[in-house]
């Protein structure tokens, strides 16, 4: 048995299947993984989170340990509620994990980190707020639902009431507690939403009232589709600790200015420009009949090149889908290794999907 998030007996009394996810017991899927999908790219869906992890970090070094702590700046951070998304390194440029922090005030961020690797994180973090006096609270009073689609925004509010109105005036990637909840307009499916913070006595009804709203119930299957579709990568598929970001298609969250800023793993990101990249995080979009899969082999002329680190089947485009990290060098059409078949390929720039609009020619 795993861990269980406190929804763990709705999502059986809902007739999901559960499944093993890093160490916890989550639903799948409901029913039809395709229309739990299709329900967020095209009215609003919601995902039980609160396997992952909050932390509050508190102190009045606080914004002078993030910095440090983090590949990107905090210091970009000026309004209360605002997040920012950023890889968390070690010292050899390595992503130990990709979280989201959220300034609330200058002694008081926080951060929600992945569920498979909540308790190295928590144990990284520890040992380096030590030196900056920061503590660092595990939330597990917590449960999180994330509410997604192009409806999502409206029925949330519609739910929880008038307490939480401003929400809807959120701007993107900022939260604010309202009603008792904190609301973020945050997610991980390429589409508008909320993620709600809210007291894990609580989750239970709320999901309920969700549902009873017209939230469709969405299991981890329909979140990876939609996250892939979206080109969002997933840690321990698309990057870990033996992968910078510079070489996952995330050198977009490392701040390398103000040069005199230090933060872990700076050093080996800098010596890496220096030598020039040889790998390349690229986009596939299959031609030929099959699926794409994680750890498939990507050939170029005859050799292999790279490999699939996250593939799929896209409902939205209805065509097979993949992030693979091939050499800089690579382009245009290449062949994937599908059970000693060679597929052919094309690479493309993601995202593939975002708000429910194919971003790529088919």
């Amino acid at each position: 048995m795993g861990l269980r998030t406190p929804l763990y007996d709705t999502h059986v009394a809902a007739g999901a299947r559960m499944v093993d996810f890093g160490g916890w017991d989550m639903p799948v899927n409901y029913g039809s993984q395709i229309d739990e999908h299709h329900a967020v790219r095209r009215d609003a869906g919601m995902f039980d989170v609160s396997h992952m992890c909050a932390l509050d970090l508190t102190g009045s070094r606080t914004r002078e340990f993030l910095r440090y702590l983090l590949a990107n700046d905090v210091a970009k951070l000026k309004t209360a509620g605002k997040a920012l998304y950023s890889c968390m390194l070690n010292e050899q440029g390595g992503v130990i994990d990709d979280l989201i922090v959220y300034y609330m005030h200058d002694s008081w961020f926080r951060m929600v980190v992945n569920a498979g690797t909540r308790d190295k994180d928590i144990a990284w973090i520890r040992q380096q707020a030590i030196a900056f006096s920061v503590e660092v609270k595990v939330r597990d009073d917590l449960a999180m639902i994330a509410v997604q689609g192009p409806n999502a925004r409206s029925k949330v509010v519609s739910v929880l009431g008038e307490a939480t109105q401003s929400a809807l005036e959120l701007k993107i990637f900022s939260g604010a507690e309202l009603g008792g909840y904190f609301i973020a307009r945050t997610g991980y499916t390429g589409e508008d939403g909320f993620e709600v913070l809210l007291p894990k006595e609580d989750v239970a009804q709320t999901w309920r009232t969700f549902h009873a709203a017209g939230i469709a119930q969405c299991g981890l299957g329909a979140r990876d589709t939609l996250r892939l579709e979206a080109g969002m990568n997933l840690y321990g598929n698309d990057m870990d600790e033996a992968q910078s970001p510079l070489e996952s298609g995330l050198a977009w969250t490392v701040a390398f200015e103000p040069t005199e800023r230090n933060f872990i793993g700076r050093a080996s990101l800098e010596a890496q420009q220096r030598a020039g990249l040889s790998r390349k995080m690229v986009g596939l979009l299959l031609e030929d009949r099959g699926v794409l899969r994680s750890h498939q082999p990507v050939i170029v002329e005859g050799q292999p090149n790279g490999e699939i680190t996250s593939g799929t089947f896209s409902p939205t485009l209805e065509r097979s889908i993949a992030l693979a990290r091939v050499s800089v060098a690579a382009q245009g059409s290449v062949k994937v290794d599908i059970r000693g078949k060679h597929l052919v390929a094309r690479i493309v720039s993601y995202p593939f999907v975002r708000n429910g609009k194919a971003c790529i020619e088919l």
